[in-house]
């Protein structure tokens, strides 16, 4: 046992962080947050002819908690849902300092090429670097 007291799980499309946060915070007994980072909004409001748009932003929201809420049922665990808005590495890191988190378990896709590996998405590097805790990546 490494003494983990709060997990943090962000989740953007592939569920084996998920299985293997859970896994971990049963094994440690502790809290685990589940982290999905949403873009923000960059549209304007004004030319999307939608009277209330706050009912549209926010369903996207509640999908979001609905589907983690259900994964995490799924899994046999329970967690704490938590939806935030930004850019993804700087908001896992800010969510996981707020939440005094010990640990971050994220996923990253083991079968990217090369050319993928140079051009494609650094979130995990980021993450890393920027964490204020220990970082576990799981091939998803």
């Amino acid at each position: 046992m490494k003494g983990y007291k709060n997990i943090i799980i962000p989740i953007n499309g592939s569920l084996g962080p998920l299985k293997e946060g859970l896994k971990i915070a049963a094994a440690e007994n502790c809290w685990v947050t589940v982290l999905k980072v949403l873009p923000p909004y960059e549209g304007d409001i004004d030319l999307t002819g939608i009277k209330d748009i706050s009912d549209v932003l926010s369903s996207g929201r509640d999908q979001a908690v609905r589907t983690l809420r259900r994964a995490v049922r799924d899994e046999g665990g329970q967690a704490w849902i938590r939806i935030e808005e930004g850019v993804v590495s700087e908001t896992i890191n800010r969510v996981a300092e707020e939440d005094g988190c010990d640990l971050i378990v994220m996923g990253s896709k083991s079968n990217r090429g090369i050319l993928d590996r140079f051009l494609g998405d650094k979130t995990v590097e980021k993450v890393m670097h920027g964490a204020p805790c220990s970082v576990r990546v799981v091939n998803v």
